[in-house]
């Protein structure tokens, strides 16, 4: 079987593919901007006609699309999140129409959520910011390629290899220069909300099986925990792997505590990937936490 992995040296994507190179019998190749790539590939330039003969040359099986921006402006979101996407998905309908698609997007796609309920599929969608919105672009163009395709929406990935551009990164390099005593402190923004973590590796084993799903699936399947945790809760968690004895200081006028302020909860249904994929999470937040600290920022 062979896959291509676009965006396969990010936190997502590196995770997604060396899982999928544990398959009996895969070729994994790795597509994307990196110096290491199996093929040079930049979702948000490249043309659908260039990509197709990439993909023509590779006759994949399936394409798995990592790549993805979550920080920049809403021209570089766009250009990444929402164009790459159906540039990919043209360019598959040219050269490998038969190859299965499985696209990451976000649950930021949904926008707020009310307390206590837990999203399904079929609910309306609201993003509230560029990320959101972009990332909903690309989900569209993907359910709309009338290509083999599934989109994992999923929650807030933590674990080994976070990188500082998401809050448990940031966290944890904080944490590492923060001092040990009890007068230490470690400031950040307001840690108040509410969110779905999903550990990195439980995201990478969704992705093997809906790329070794026998069968289509569901155009869109959400991809967490089916829990909101405060915010607070996983700061505090990974502090205590730190061994940090100091305080953690919030201030909602300053720091990044989450991508949006205005979405104070969020939580995914993820009965149907259950249903479709077999698949529900094996680690805990607080495993989740441990790997993340004790790894050196690789998966």
């Amino acid at each position: 079987m062979r896959i291509l992995v676009l965006g396969f040296t990010g936190f997502l994507g590196a995770h997604v593919a060396e899982r999928l190179r544990a398959l009996p019998g895969a070729q994994v190749l790795g597509a994307g901007r990196s110096s290491d790539a199996d093929h040079g590939v930049d979702l948000a330039s490249v043309r659908p006609e260039e990509l197709a003969k990439t993909l023509a040359s590779v006759e994949p099986d399936a394409v798995v699309n990592c790549a993805g921006a979550t920080g920049g402006d809403a021209v570089t979101l766009a250009e990444v999140n929402a164009r790459g996407p159906a540039v990919l998905c043209a360019a598959l309908r040219e050269a490998a129409p038969e190859a299965r698609l499985v696209h990451l997007g976000s649950a930021a796609e949904y926008g707020p959520g009310e307390p206590g309920i837990l999203v399904t599929e079929s609910a309306a969608t609201r993003p509230t910011g560029p990320y959101g919105a972009t990332k909903l672009a690309g989900t569209v163009a993907v359910t709309a390629s009338g290509l083999d395709s599934v989109v994992l929406r999923v929650g807030n990935p933590v674990g080994p290899g976070a990188p500082p551009a998401g809050l448990p990164g940031r966290l944890t390099a904080l944490l590492r220069d923060a001092g040990r005593g009890f007068d230490a402190v470690l400031r950040v923004g307001d840690l108040s909300t509410h969110r779905d973590f999903v550990d990195v590796r439980d995201v990478a084993r969704a992705v093997q099986l809906a790329v070794t799903a026998p069968e289509p699936l569901p155009p869109v399947l959400n991809i967490g925990s089916g829990r909101a945790v405060p915010v607070r809760e996983l700061a505090h968690g990974l502090a205590a792997k730190a061994g940090f004895r100091g305080r953690v200081e919030e201030n909602a006028g300053s720091g990044r505590s989450i991508r949006s302020s205005e979405v104070s909860w969020q939580c995914s249904a993820i009965g149907a990937a259950e249903e479709a994929l077999g698949w529900h999470p094996l680690h805990t937040l607080d495993e989740a936490l441990a790997a993340l600290w004790e790894s050196d920022g690789s998966p």
